[in-house]
């Protein structure tokens, strides 16, 4: 048990969530969320939660597994071309990891996913969680649309609003 990540996330308000993400930054990623579907047969979600709960805590769930759990609840898998990109952020960590369907990530790649995730961890490194996040949107963007460039007619398969956990 890592002693100093438990206090983190013990010490780590749910309120830290809406003074990262206030309402109208949470309205700005559902438009670039819905804005940058348009453009293409992707879905993109994101989800911010500011520390795991005492069980999986204890259990030294990292990040990343975490962030898969989060992709198996939402359903992100569940897109008739494969092709759902979850964007999750883990605010007592510090950390932000893409998972993405097998149908994008395979045309992708893991290197790929990384790199956009430590853009965003720099700018929330800055304090600029709106920009970090629309940042990381619109990279995500770029390679749904090269791989998926057909549009859905309106189709939208998973939610545009951010998930606050």
């Amino acid at each position: 048990m890592n002693l100093p990540r438990v206090l983190r996330h013990l010490l780590t308000p749910r309120w830290k969530i809406r003074r990262a993400f206030p309402r109208a930054t949470l309205h700005a990623i559902e438009h670039a969320i819905r804005a940058a579907e348009a453009k293409h047969g992707g879905q993109i979600c994101f989800a911010v939660e500011a520390a795991l709960e005492i069980v999986p805590l204890l259990q030294d769930v990292s990040p990343r597994e975490r962030a898969l759990d989060v992709f198996a609840q939402r359903r992100v898998w569940d897109t008739e071309h494969n092709n759902g990109v979850l964007i999750y952020l883990l605010l007592a960590d510090h950390d932000v990891e893409i998972v993405a369907d097998r149908g994008i990530h395979g045309r992708v790649g893991t290197d790929m996913w990384e790199h956009i995730c430590r853009k965003m961890e720099a700018e929330f490194r800055s304090g600029r969680f709106e920009a970090g996040v629309l940042a990381g949107i619109d990279a995500v963007s770029e390679h749904l649309a090269r791989h998926f460039p057909q549009h859905r007619d309106g189709a939208n398969e998973l939610p545009d609003r951010p998930f606050v956990l």
